[in-house]
């Protein structure tokens, strides 16, 4: 992917519905050559689709945020089991590095997500945790 091809998908993540012409006068390029590459770069596989963000995926959960969770030992499956019980984690993720878990949260307040992170924390076999609170959605989805 060229500097181009990177503008294209710039402009594109900021307006996925931009039409063809939309597109080529930002990037002060032809029709045909926007056309060309957008088509070359869906060949290839670099974009794999468009999405759309919509007002309910951000306000089901007014208040969202990512919880890194490092957990002790090999409690890993008790430790997932007890999150899912709770309905503010919307989903999980397993991944390797530094954290053990990955949470999604998602709660109607700042006190609420405070009260899951206090409950979360005090699940035995939690050793560790940082979160990140989610201030916007630029992309949702494939």
């Amino acid at each position: 992917m060229d500097d181009i091809d990177k503008r294209l998908v710039s402009a594109l993540r900021h307006n996925g519905r931009a039409s063809v012409s939309d597109l080529a006068s930002i990037l002060g390029l032809s029709r045909a050559t926007v056309r060309a590459r957008l088509d070359r770069l869906q060949m290839a596989g670099d974009v794999v689709g468009f999405t759309v963000v919509v007002r309910e995926d951000v306000a089901r959960d007014p208040v969202r945020a990512l919880m890194m969770i490092g957990i002790e030992g090999r409690g890993t499956d008790r430790v997932i089991r007890q999150l899912n019980s709770l309905p503010q984690v919307r989903a999980l993720h397993s991944t390797n590095g530094r954290w053990d878990v990955i949470a999604e949260l998602g709660t109607d307040t700042l006190e609420a997500l405070d009260d899951v992170l206090f409950r979360i924390r005090k699940v035995e076999g939690v050793t560790q945790s940082e979160t990140s609170l989610l201030l916007s959605t630029r992309k949702s989805g494939l």
